[in-house]
C-alpha cells in the first residue's frame, strides 16, 4: 500500500558527493519521521540521519558536516546530500518513513524503500 523508491546511488571517488532521493507514494494521509539507513557488507544497518515531520534534523556522529538531510512535504519526498564521502561511507542506503494512512493514532506503518548502493573507492 505504501512504496518507498529510493535514487541517486553509485560509484563516486573519495571527496566527492552524491544525493540520494527517496518518494513515497500509495495510501498516505501524512509522513511522521523520515530517515536514512546503511548497511555495510558484514555489519548491521545503521541510521545515518532523520528528520521530523517539522524539520527537526539527527546525524550519526560519523556524518555529521558532511552529510544533510531534507525533505518536501508536498512531494513526501526525502533527500540525502552526502558530501566529503570517504571509503568507509561505502554501504546500501535504504529510506525509512513511518506514514500514517488513517485518522486512528494507531494508523501508521514503518515503510522502507529496497536500498540504493554508494560506493567510495579506497
Amino acid at each position: 500500500q505504501v512504496q518507498l523508491v529510493e535514487s541517486g546511488g553509485g560509484l563516486v571517488q573519495a571527496g566527492g558527493s552524491l544525493r540520494l532521493s527517496c518518494a513515497a507514494s500509495g495510501r498516505i494521509l501524512g509522513i511522521n519521521a523520515m530517515g536514512w539507513y546503511r548497511q555495510a557488507p558484514g555489519k548491521q544497518r545503521e541510521l545515518v540521519a532523520s528528520i521530523t515531520s517539522g524539520g527537526i534534523t539527527n546525524y550519526a556522529d560519523s556524518v555529521k558536516g558532511r552529510f544533510t538531510i531534507s525533505r518536501d512535504n508536498r512531494k513526501n519526498t526525502v533527500y540525502l546530500q552526502m558530501n566529503s564521502l570517504k571509503p568507509e561511507d561505502t554501504a546500501d542506503y535504504y529510506c525509512n518513513a513511518e506514514v500514517r494512512f488513517g485518522m486512528a493514532p494507531s494508523a501508521t506503518l514503518n515503510a522502507w524503500g529496497q536500498g540504493t548502493l554508494v560506493t567510495v573507492p579506497s
